[in-house]
């Protein structure tokens, strides 16, 4: 079972957006400028960057645009390619695909058949 690991929050103006967060709910908000975007800390992590909490997530802010444009969901996967495929024989439709994410891996962006956007991510060691 693929599990859902990450979200992103658009913003128009990111840091009204993180100032927000981090004074309403305590998150941790660090800017990644080789990316354009922000890593957002929602719970205590371990030494590889993953939430300490089951069933807790960490996500990140990126300017509006694109597939970003609502929140947006991300689904871990083994396999980029194969689960783009799936989708689109199940009705839905591509959106970005693959694409590198630095040295951590690749995400790419599909619409479900109800018309949202959902982000995948697979991680470059494999899962």
């Amino acid at each position: 079972m693929d599990s859902i690991v990450h979200f992103e929050i658009p913003a128009d103006n990111t840091k009204r957006a993180s100032e927000f967060y981090n004074k309403a709910f305590g998150w941790t908000l660090n800017a990644m400028p080789e990316f354009d975007y922000i890593m957002i800390g929602t719970t205590e992590s371990d030494e590889n960057g993953m939430p300490k909490n089951p069933g807790s997530i960490n996500g990140g802010m990126a300017k509006r645009g694109g597939p970003v444009e609502h929140i947006v969901v991300t689904i871990a996967v083994d396999d980029i390619d194969k689960a783009l495929q799936n989708v689109e024989k199940l009705g839905g439709k591509r959106m970005v695909g693959k694409t590198p994410i630095g040295e951590m891996g690749f995400t790419a962006y599909f619409k479900d058949t109800e018309g949202n956007t959902v982000g995948l991510f697979q991680n470059a060691g494999g899962m």
